[in-house]
């Protein structure tokens, strides 16, 4: 797959993302870890009658390597983290805490390439990350609280990445297999709310029920872009893509939510910006050249 192919790819998974606020906020009135197992599920549904029906996958090489298999469990654990934290941060009002981690990503990816894959850091990208460090210790020091929920969303993103790329498996057979690991105790989880009279929805409310069902190409399709984009797409260039999903979070955060965007959050917000555009004029010139 071109060069070219991949970022497309990557731009059609963070506009889908950017938009997910709106369809977790449908669904608030559920709580968060019914609709990361319902993720899961619904998902791994699609995965398997793609995988198996629709493209005929063989997955003997990938369950045969434990080098693989041990990289997609880590990915499968480190993607349910970031749903279940994120779908949490919508429901409770931190749309614009979870727009900073993915805002911050680029540079954790950018630190993750240097330390992992031995990518070299420029001086611009330098300048870059500390003008984001500056703006999380602003943020931090008015507020006198670390922002736990934006590190977590970004640090754990990074990691996914960085790991689904040194797993060196396609796209849809990594999210087939990542979420097959996790489908069990997603089911167990559902069982068990129904079990203990715990769940936050009755079984005859079909219009939550296609909604929820709805979660499985939501969560699918951008993860399958996504892996598309990162076989062939360098850490860097996913990371200057991803600005796309951040930005559409943090206006549905404060235009159509209402969260409150204090003078803290501007100087915080500017900062990475400007780090930003430092990085982002570095990769155009990148290119260039």
């Amino acid at each position: 797959m071109s060069k070219s192919k991949g970022i497309f790819y990557a731009i059609g998974a963070y506009l889908i993302w950017g938009a997910m606020p709106v369809y977790w906020y449908i669904l608030s009135g559920i709580s968060s870890y019914e609709i990361v197992a319902h993720r899961i599920l619904w998902a791994a549904v699609l995965m398997f009658i793609l995988s198996f029906a629709v493209f005929k996958t063989d997955f003997q090489p990938i369950i045969q390597s434990k080098k693989k298999m041990l990289y997609l469990l880590g990915t499968s654990v480190l993607i349910t983290v970031n749903w279940a934290l994120y779908i949490w941060a919508v429901e409770n009002g931190h749309i614009v805490d979870a727009s900073l981690g993915y805002y911050i990503n680029p540079f954790i990816n950018v630190i993750f390439g240097v330390v992992f894959l031995k990518e070299r850091l420029t001086g611009i990208q330098k300048i870059a990350i500390a003008f984001a460090f500056f703006g999380v210790a602003y943020l931090t020091y008015s507020y006198g609280t670390f922002p736990f929920v934006a590190i977590i969303l970004g640090v754990t993103f990074s990691l996914y990445a960085l790991l689904r790329k040194k797993a060196g498996v396609e796209s849809m057979p990594a999210l087939t297999v990542e979420t097959a690991i996790a489908l069990p105790f997603a089911l167990g989880l559902l069982v068990m709310t129904f079990i203990t009279q715990t769940n936050t929805y009755p079984l005859n409310d079909i219009p939550a029920l296609l909604l929820l069902m709805l979660a499985g190409p939501i969560t699918a399709i951008p993860l399958f872009l996504f892996g598309k984009a990162a076989e062939t797409t360098t850490l860097t260039t996913l990371g200057f893509i991803q600005y796309l999903s951040p930005t559409l979070q943090l206006l549905a955060g404060i235009l159509l939510f209402k969260e409150a965007f204090t003078t803290a959050h501007i100087i915080c917000f500017t900062s990475i910006w400007l780090g930003l555009i430092l990085y982002s004029v570095y990769l155009m010139r990148g290119r260039k050249n």
